[in-house]
């Protein structure tokens, strides 16, 4: 029960930006698409920030705006690299000073490493899947809409804007009652009540085609069913896969066997498994280059929608994160972190 709960927070979180990035698109007639697809390093910065964010919130964001053609494949990667996922917050408690260092460099390498990654794409005109959804219709009209407009359309309520309406007020419930989400109220519960409260609006106020052809056709019917179906089939199957990874027995060994260790449980797209080695840093096991090369390679479930929007693309970042994380855990522990 657990993971479907855990799967339908993540997919009514991304379906709710998915919603809010199409209005803002739409509303703005293309130019917040434009805007941030063209401020060069500022788009690796925001990304960066955007996975520094503790939680995974920031990481669906990125993800969101990528699957939408908003922001780079670089920026993604930048956004997994700066990302540590729930860790961050038990990082915070454990070992506050670290951690703020930690996310300060993780921003640092995310920032030059995106860049970098898209600067090497270009180069070599590699291109990855991106949704072409994200468009401007010559029918669409002005967003918001009269008061008289507004309750027209609820008294001849189509059968898309009714269902969708239902389904983020009782996601939105569901979170602020704890029975999805943190069992406490924190800002991730805040954040999620108010983006289901946002999209909520959205949906009751945006005019019937926008609404049938950006909302219902594009985000409910094509992206939600297939991030709740991939994220659920990966948590099932991070639990045993983690289960199979001994990282006690490497902390005895070698420091760079427990480098590897920490890079390949890093590819794990869940929270839970990376925090072996928070625990393990904070009783001064393990050095400092372990923990950063776990942080790098690891972004909890940030990841999770990127598998249901393109494979190819879940692996490729992966992948780079992977390098990166190799690396600079390598020269950590070279220079006697």
């Amino acid at each position: 029960m657990t993971l479907v709960l855990d799967s339908l927070m993540i997919t009514g979180f991304v379906a709710a930006m998915m919603l809010l990035i199409e209005c803002l698109n739409v509303y703005t007639r293309g130019q917040f698409s434009r805007r941030l697809r063209g401020v060069g390093l500022a788009q690796y910065v925001f990304a960066a920030l955007l996975g520094a964010i503790p939680g995974c919130l920031g990481a669906f964001t990125a993800v969101s705006l990528y699957s939408h053609g908003v922001v780079s494949f670089g920026a993604v990667v930048a956004a997994m690299i700066a990302s540590s996922g729930d860790e961050a917050f038990v990082m915070l408690a454990l070992i506050p000073r670290t951690a703020v260092v930690l996310a300060a460099i993780l921003v640092v390498i995310a920032i030059f490493a995106g860049a970098a990654v898209d600067l090497v794409a270009r180069r070599r005109m590699i291109s990855w899947p991106r949704c072409e959804a994200l468009v401007i219709h010559s029918e669409d009209q002005a967003i918001l809409v009269n008061p008289d407009g507004i309750l027209a359309q609820w008294r001849d309520c189509s059968a898309s804007r009714g269902i969708l309406s239902t389904a983020l007020f009782l996601f939105g419930a569901s979170v602020a009652a704890g029975m999805i989400g943190p069992a406490e109220w924190n800002w991730v519960r805040v954040s999620l009540v108010a983006v289901s409260a946002a999209a909520f609006i959205v949906v009751a106020i945006v005019p019937d085609h926008f609404l049938e052809d950006h909302l219902w056709k594009h985000v409910a019917r094509k992206h939600a069913p297939r991030v709740f179906l991939w994220t659920l089939g990966a948590l099932a199957l991070s639990g045993p896969v983690a289960r199979l990874i001994d990282v006690s027995g490497a902390a005895q060994s070698s420091q760079w066997l427990l480098l590897v260790m920490a890079c390949l449980v890093g590819l794990i797209p869940e929270s839970g498994p990376h925090l072996i080695f928070v625990t393990l840093y904070a009783q001064g096991s393990i050095p400092f280059g372990v923990l950063l090369a776990s942080s790098i390679v690891q972004d909890g479930h940030g990841m999770l929608p990127m598998l249901a929007h393109s494979r190819p693309a879940f692996a490729a970042v992966k992948a780079v994160n992977l390098l990166m994380g190799l690396a600079a855990g390598a020269a950590a522990i070279a220079l006697g972190f």
